[in-house]
């Protein structure tokens, strides 16, 4: 079985050149793979696989472009794992899985620095040092999280606001599942006001609406108006940005409080996931969100992409997975809120101001989502997807 661990690193000066190095050269292949396979469509030629590509690197490309010899400098493996992930972006285009892939840009959605496993003494770690291919030792921050007899496969340097991360692939032994015997299930609404309600009376409140992340979201739209100011200044003087005093400084504090926030939520989502799959369960129903058609709504579009649904649909798969609990999907139209989870009567007219759902014909008042949670739960039509 195979596992991934992301654990952060304290590197020396030269590790950071040298990682710095591996993921632009990665950037610039990638970049340059793209570009190499629209100026084959656009002769009519057929699509070029990244086995085929690294060959015209080696045999056309590097020797009409004496330049480019800084390509060398980094591990092959390196390179290779740019292009495969080049075939891959475009494989996904032509399946009609994700756009068409677009170049990457320094400083956004780069690539990480990819290490594979070429020795015996490849990513032999200790409490604190793990052993990386080209780098050698590198201290670890945190200790105790790699599993002792955890056999490392491969591993991806990234850099997030000046800090490193280590995300390995690891082999571990499968462990035997004890059978479920519950007959107990739980239905899970999610939602903006509170990010779940589960149908058992448990409700998990918005983080985004606390003290402490409305502070931090005030201090990064300050940061980032500082920044602004010094891009109009550039536009106005006729200067680079590079040339401004202090706008790296500025952009890092932005990207350190962006990652600050982002922590913040992903682990309470964690939390989250964890209390629900916690109890002795049978199976969880969660509603099928059409997330893309909820921003769609200028009011709320912010406030749904900070609850970030998808992330926590993805955690529970896993879990669920992990504690052998069946995860149900409802599909989209399902009336959860429009439902009576009492008598069944489908109120029509419900608005989405209402938070209290009053049945016509039985007279309950309930909470609106508590409702939906609870006919999430009765559903009869659904698609198991753990």
């Amino acid at each position: 079985m195979y596992k991934a661990l992301k654990i952060e690193l304290k590197l020396t000066n030269e590790q950071k050149i040298k990682v710095c190095q591996t993921i632009g050269t990665e950037r610039f292949i990638y970049n340059e793979y793209i570009k190499y396979n629209q100026e084959q469509y656009e002769l009519g030629n057929k699509f070029v696989s990244a086995n085929d590509f690294s060959k015209y690197i080696n045999n056309v490309y590097l020797p009409n472009n004496p330049d480019k010899k800084w390509i060398k400098d980094v591990s092959s493996k390196s390179v290779k794992q740019a292009m495969i992930y080049g075939e891959k972006a475009f494989k996904k285009f032509f399946k009609g899985l994700s756009a068409f892939p677009v170049f990457k840009k320094k400083g956004k959605n780069e690539l990480g620095a990819y290490f594979v496993k070429n020795n015996k003494t490849d990513f032999e770690f200790y409490r604190h040092k793990i052993k990386i291919p080209t780098l050698k030792f590198v201290r670890v921050k945190e200790y105790g999280y790699i599993p002792k007899n955890a056999i490392i496969k491969s591993g991806t340097i990234t850099k997030i606001a000046d800090r490193y991360f280590l995300s390995l692939i690891m082999e571990v032994e499968d462990t035997v599942k004890a059978a479920n015997t519950s007959s107990e299930g739980l239905g899970v609404d999610l939602g903006i006001k509170d990010t779940a309600i589960c149908s058992n009376g448990k409700v998990f409140k918005n983080i985004n609406k606390t003290k402490k992340v409305k502070k931090l979201k005030k201090k990064l739209k300050r940061e980032q108006r500082k920044m602004s100011r010094s891009v109009e200044y550039s536009k106005s003087k006729k200067i680079k940005l590079k040339e401004c005093k202090n706008f790296n400084k500025k952009k890092l504090k932005v990207q350190k409080l962006f990652y600050r926030l982002n922590c913040i939520r992903d682990d309470y989502n964690n939390k989250i996931v964890d209390e629900i799959t916690r109890a002795k369960l049978k199976y969880i129903t969660i509603e099928n969100l059409k997330v893309s058609n909820m921003m769609k709504n200028k009011h709320l579009s912010k406030a749904i992409q900070e609850q970030n649904f998808y992330a926590i649909r993805t955690k529970l798969i896993n879990k669920c997975k992990e504690r052998n609990i069946e995860l149900r999907l409802v599909d989209t139209f399902y009336p959860s809120s429009k439902t009576c989870s009492c008598c069944g009567e489908i109120k029509k007219d419900l608005k989405l101001n209402d938070r209290i759902y009053k049945c016509c014909n039985c007279g309950l008042e309930i909470d609106r989502d508590y409702n939906a949670s609870i006919n999430l739960e009765k559903a009869k039509i659904y698609k198991v997807i753990a």
